[in-house]
């Protein structure tokens, strides 16, 4: 069963705060290594970012349908 959207909103920043401090704790390079996409950090960074924006596009387009179907 697929959790409710509170509790997913609250768990995926949290796994990715801790995917974060995972992975500055175990790379050497942290702030240097997470150019490159075969590394962990690299995501760990990316999907805290790629999340709200996901989110703001996603409810940006359901306000523009409800707009456009009330007027």
């Amino acid at each position: 069963m697929l959790p409710s959207l509170p509790t997913l909103t609250v768990l995926v920043p949290l796994l990715s705060l801790a995917g974060l401090f995972y992975s500055a704790s175990v790379d050497e390079s942290f702030p240097q290594g997470c150019t490159s996409t075969s590394s962990l950090c690299f995501y760990s960074l990316l999907l805290p970012i790629t999340i709200p924006v996901y989110v703001f596009f996603h409810l940006w387009t359901w306000m523009g349908i409800k707009l456009f179907r009330h007027n």
